[in-house]
């Protein structure tokens, strides 16, 4: 590891270490890529964060580790002036974190969060996967994609008039659900589109080129216009 380099602990359909990936990606900030299996309840990680959650990211010589995803973008935008991700007016600022919090709440307790347990974790394990939950969990992806429609076809990016976090907030768990093949993009054109300009950032063909025990995503997932 590069003297000073941050380490990142995570895996590789987790949405939250993918929004922290894509923030550090737009500000230039490197850092590698440790493994981590929450489910396996190492001790070692549970020292590291007690909730026993990724991402986690440390900077060993600086002292340094940081949890939760929100509290880690939080600290590059105030010590990173590069690609500033939460900005403009206070009003623009507050606009920015609800649309990050609907996306690490509701989005991942709607869609990605019953994607990931029931067609990695149970397969994992070996268990068969919840027909009900994957359809339930496909009828809100559709909502939450109306709202994505809605808010591009009044705006240029989620938030308003640049790329902000919430941009990358709802990437980062639509990747997830995505991969999990839980999205339906048909109708939903303003929403596909921008999401298209998203993977064709540099900061997010890392991610579209990854694959996570040996669970293949659908065919258009790592198409720039799929």
């Amino acid at each position: 590891m590069t003297p000073g380099m941050w380490k990142l602990h995570q895996f590789a359909l987790c949405p939250f270490s993918r929004k922290v990936r894509l923030l550090l990606s737009e500000k230039g900030v490197g850092y590698d890529l440790v493994d981590e299996y929450p489910w396996e309840r190492r001790p070692e990680f549970g020292m590291l964060n007690p909730a026993g959650r990724t991402p986690v990211l440390q900077n060993e010589e600086r002292g340094l580790t940081l949890i939760d995803s929100r509290a880690i973008c939080e600290y590059f935008e105030e010590t990173v002036e590069k690609t500033p991700m939460i900005n403009g007016t206070a009003a623009n600022r507050a606009e920015i974190r609800r649309l990050v919090a609907l996306f690490d709440e509701n989005f991942f307790s709607d869609v990605a969060g019953p994607l990931l347990s029931e067609k990695m974790h149970k397969r994992l394990f070996r268990q068969p996967p919840d027909s009900r939950a994957l359809r339930e969990a496909m009828r809100l992806a559709d909502e939450h994609l109306d709202y994505i429609d809605y808010l591009i076809d009044n705006r240029p990016w989620l938030a308003g008039s640049t790329m902000s976090l919430a941009d990358l907030a709802a990437a980062a768990q639509i990747s997830v659900a995505d991969y999990l093949g839980g999205l339906d993009w048909s109708g939903h054109e303003q929403a596909r589109g921008w999401y298209s300009v998203f993977k064709s950032r540099p900061s997010f063909r890392p991610l579209l080129t990854e694959r996570m025990g040996g669970i293949q995503p659908p065919s258009h997932y790592a198409e720039v216009d799929g």
